[in-house]
Formats: structure tokens, sequence, C-alpha cells
């Protein structure tokens, strides 16, 4: 890793591959950023979160005639 900055409005980082060509990924795809705790808690258990599932049922909501 050569550099993990703000670009484009996301984290990411940037680095050197095969043919030295400087590259980027978000950070978020990589393991320089911490798992999130709430995924490590549910262990693939749950698919949601319930701030999730409250949205979800808002937009279905405003999606009724």
């Amino acid at each position: 890793m050569v550099l993990r900055a703000q670009n484009w409005r996301e984290d990411r980082v940037w680095f050197y591959d095969g043919a030295d060509r400087l590259r980027s990924l978000p950070a978020s795809w990589t393991s320089t950023v911490a798992e999130d705790p709430f995924n490590v808690v549910a262990a693939g258990r749950a698919a949601f979160r319930v701030e999730e599932l409250l949205e979800l049922v808002r937009l279905i909501g405003e999606c009724k005639p």
C-alpha cells in the first residue's frame, strides 16, 4: 500500500500493480479497515440491521398508492 486517502468521497487505498501502475480500491474492500462489529457479532446469522429493516419499511410505505 502506498497511500490511504479520501478520493471521490470514498476512503481508498493506493498501490502499485504488477506493471508498476498506480491503482486504487475502496478501503472497505481491503483488510485496512476493521471489520464491522455488527458483522462480527452476527457471524452470518443476520442479513440486516434493525435500522436497515426500519428504513425498508419506511421506503415501502412511501411506495403505496
